[in-house]
């Protein structure tokens, strides 16, 4: 889940678009919009949502933008708190706070149906965003959905479930464990906070509606979500229009240039 630390990124940023910024719990969400091409007006925008401590300067982020440039789409990347540009402290996030942010940034910087591009624990993000306009009666602003290596529920299937007892208790005990990652020398926190939050967003164990068509992306050389979680997360989308493209010799960040078309591919095939 975990790809890059909020000040590292896959690619140098891009500064072609203007730093917005959008208080959100009294926070500043950093964002970079795109507007579209009035003769594009109509064709749906996309959203990026990106992964656990990743950035909207993410290699997959900036070439979706560029994607969005040639179609003439609108297209809306931004930072968590606690990543990237934005304020706010990494440990003290949660899925129910970034997924707050991120509602609150599609409502107010888009327009129209939406492709939602969730990359690993963005995936859960997107889901819910959909599962959230669903109940508020606007699915109609989902033109589809494309997951990247989506982490579903994983502070609990994928991290949780594989803690050993020891450091279950130390994450009780002192409020966080210190996890090492193998895309930075630094560590970074698991806490408990965010662990007793993500119980309260699970997804799977019940249908999951995502109300338009996915398209999922998954490696199978990916050692962070393994591809038999795409696979139960397909079983789950039991409503929708499911499409799995697993990627034999893919990783988790799936940033290569044959991934990265992949990835086009998939968004221009939604809409």
């Amino acid at each position: 889940m975990s790809k890059t630390q909020p000040q590292m990124s896959e690619a140098s940023p891009d500064r072609s678009l203007s730093l917005s910024h959008q208080k959100v719990h009294g926070c500043d969400i950093a964002f970079r919009r795109r507007a579209a091409d009035p003769a594009q007006a109509a064709r749906p925008g996309i959203v990026w949502l990106g992964g656990f401590k990743s950035d909207m300067h993410s290699t997959k982020a900036q070439r979706l933008d560029e994607l969005a440039a040639r179609e003439g789409r609108a297209c809306l990347r931004f930072d968590y708190s606690g990543h990237g540009e934005s304020g706010g402290r990494f440990e003290d996030g949660t899925i129910s706070l970034w997924l707050e942010e991120s509602l609150a940034l599609i409502r107010a910087q888009t327009g129209g149906p939406q492709v939602l591009v969730g990359s690993s624990m963005g995936g859960w993000i997107a889901l819910l965003v959909a599962r959230a306009m669903g109940l508020e009666e606007a699915s109609a602003r989902l033109a589809g959905l494309v997951l990247i290596a989506p982490a579903v529920d994983f502070t609990e299937a994928l991290i949780w479930a594989r803690l050993p007892e020891e450091m279950r208790r130390q994450i009780e005990r002192e409020g966080k464990w210190m996890r090492e990652s193998a895309y930075s020398t630094d560590a970074y926190p698991i806490t408990h906070a965010l662990i007793k939050d993500g119980r309260r967003n699970l997804l799977l164990g019940d249908t999951i509606h995502a109300h338009a068509p996915v398209h999922i992306l998954q490696g199978m050389n990916d050692p962070d979500v393994p591809w038999a979680h795409a696979m139960t997360l397909v079983e789950h989308l039991a409503g929708d229009c499911v499409t799995l493209s697993l990627i034999k010799d893919g990783d988790h960040r799936l940033s290569r240039e044959e991934d990265i078309a992949s990835l086009e591919a998939a968004v221009k095939a939604i809409a």
